[in-house]
């Protein structure tokens, strides 16, 4: 006889100091982790609402940034 296990798809938020308990938790129980990786795009805007822009006063200066 043969059982079927069907998945489930859960979504949780967590404290970052206890992904190591979850990390731990899913190796022993046999589930699969994936963590949501950010894009360009929102990693940009984030940089913008949280104020890390730098705007150059001209092209020596940018590419001055861009050196460091």
């Amino acid at each position: 006889m043969q059982t079927t296990t069907t998945t489930q798809h859960v979504y949780l938020t967590i404290p970052s100091c206890d992904l190591g308990l979850i990390r731990t938790l899913s190796q022993k129980m046999g589930w699969t982790l994936r963590r949501p990786r950010k894009g360009g795009l929102q990693k940009a805007i984030e940089d913008v609402r949280a104020g890390r822009v730098y705007e150059a006063k001209n092209v020596d200066d940018l590419l001055a940034q861009l050196d460091d």
